[in-house]
Protein backbone atom coordinates (compact mmCIF):
# COMPACT_ATOMS: atom_id res chain seq x y z
CA UNK A 1 0.00 0.00 0.00
CA UNK A 2 2.97 2.27 0.61
CA UNK A 3 3.92 2.02 -3.10
CA UNK A 4 0.41 3.11 -4.12
CA UNK A 5 0.50 6.21 -1.93
CA UNK A 6 3.96 7.03 -3.30
CA UNK A 7 2.67 6.69 -6.87
CA UNK A 8 -0.36 8.88 -6.10
CA UNK A 9 1.86 11.51 -4.51
CA UNK A 10 4.15 11.52 -7.55
CA UNK A 11 1.13 11.73 -9.88
CA UNK A 12 -0.18 14.79 -8.01
CA UNK A 13 3.26 16.38 -8.19
CA UNK A 14 3.40 15.67 -11.93
CA UNK A 15 -0.08 17.15 -12.41
CA UNK A 16 0.96 20.33 -10.61
CA UNK A 17 4.16 20.63 -12.64
CA UNK A 18 2.26 20.03 -15.89
CA UNK A 19 -0.21 22.82 -15.07
CA UNK A 20 2.71 25.17 -14.40
CA UNK A 21 4.32 24.04 -17.63
CA UNK A 22 1.14 24.71 -19.62
CA UNK A 23 1.06 28.27 -18.29
CA UNK A 24 4.70 28.79 -19.25
CA UNK A 25 4.05 27.37 -22.73
CA UNK A 26 1.32 29.95 -23.30
CA UNK A 27 3.98 32.68 -22.91
CA UNK A 28 6.51 31.10 -25.26
CA UNK A 29 7.08 32.66 -28.68
CA UNK A 30 8.97 31.23 -31.61
CA UNK A 31 10.23 33.12 -34.63
CA UNK A 32 10.60 31.44 -37.98
CA UNK A 33 12.46 32.98 -40.89
CA UNK A 34 12.91 32.35 -44.58
CA UNK A 35 14.53 33.99 -47.57
CA UNK A 36 17.58 35.23 -45.66
CA UNK A 37 15.37 36.82 -43.01
CA UNK A 38 13.20 38.56 -45.59
CA UNK A 39 10.08 36.93 -44.09
CA UNK A 40 9.58 36.38 -40.36
CA UNK A 41 6.65 34.69 -38.66
CA UNK A 42 6.18 34.73 -34.90
CA UNK A 43 3.97 32.15 -33.19
CA UNK A 44 2.69 32.13 -29.62
CA UNK A 45 2.71 29.05 -27.41
CA UNK A 46 -0.66 27.94 -28.79
CA UNK A 47 0.77 27.92 -32.32
CA UNK A 48 -1.15 31.00 -33.42
CA UNK A 49 0.54 33.55 -35.66
CA UNK A 50 0.98 36.76 -33.70
CA UNK A 51 3.13 38.62 -36.22
CA UNK A 52 4.30 38.44 -39.83
CA UNK A 53 7.10 40.70 -41.01
CA UNK A 54 7.86 40.93 -44.73
CA UNK A 55 10.69 43.10 -46.02
CA UNK A 56 9.85 45.79 -48.58
CA UNK A 57 12.13 44.14 -51.11
CA UNK A 58 10.31 40.82 -50.74
CA UNK A 59 6.94 42.47 -51.35
CA UNK A 60 8.12 43.08 -54.91
CA UNK A 61 8.39 39.33 -55.54
CA UNK A 62 5.79 37.27 -57.38
CA UNK A 63 2.78 36.11 -55.39
CA UNK A 64 3.79 32.43 -55.47
CA UNK A 65 7.30 33.21 -54.22
CA UNK A 66 5.90 35.30 -51.39
CA UNK A 67 3.47 32.53 -50.46
CA UNK A 68 6.31 29.99 -50.39
CA UNK A 69 8.45 32.26 -48.20
CA UNK A 70 5.58 32.76 -45.74
CA UNK A 71 4.93 29.01 -45.55
CA UNK A 72 8.62 28.29 -45.05
CA UNK A 73 8.89 30.86 -42.25
CA UNK A 74 5.76 29.47 -40.61
CA UNK A 75 7.08 25.90 -40.79
CA UNK A 76 10.41 27.06 -39.36
CA UNK A 77 8.58 28.73 -36.46
CA UNK A 78 6.52 25.57 -35.84
CA UNK A 79 9.66 23.47 -35.56
CA UNK A 80 11.18 25.91 -33.07
CA UNK A 81 7.94 26.09 -31.08
CA UNK A 82 7.69 22.31 -30.89
CA UNK A 83 11.26 22.15 -29.60
CA UNK A 84 10.63 24.83 -26.98
CA UNK A 85 7.39 23.23 -25.77
CA UNK A 86 8.98 19.77 -25.63
CA UNK A 87 11.80 21.23 -23.57
CA UNK A 88 9.32 22.82 -21.16
CA UNK A 89 7.38 19.57 -20.80
CA UNK A 90 10.62 17.67 -20.17
CA UNK A 91 11.43 20.07 -17.36
CA UNK A 92 8.04 19.34 -15.80
CA UNK A 93 8.32 15.56 -16.05
CA UNK A 94 12.07 15.24 -15.48
CA UNK A 95 13.23 13.65 -12.29
CA UNK A 96 9.94 11.96 -11.50
CA UNK A 97 10.22 8.21 -11.42
CA UNK A 98 6.69 6.87 -11.63
CA UNK A 99 6.78 3.10 -12.28
CA UNK A 100 4.92 2.17 -15.46
CA UNK A 101 4.09 5.79 -16.37
CA UNK A 102 5.04 7.06 -19.78
CA UNK A 103 4.15 10.58 -20.87
CA UNK A 104 2.25 10.53 -24.20
CA UNK A 105 4.57 12.54 -26.48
Amino acid sequence: MNDLSKILSQAKELEMKMKESQEKIKNITAEGVSGSNSVKVILNGDGEIIKIDISQETLKEEKTILEDLIMAAHNNAKIKLKSKTSEEISKATGGLNIPGFKFPL
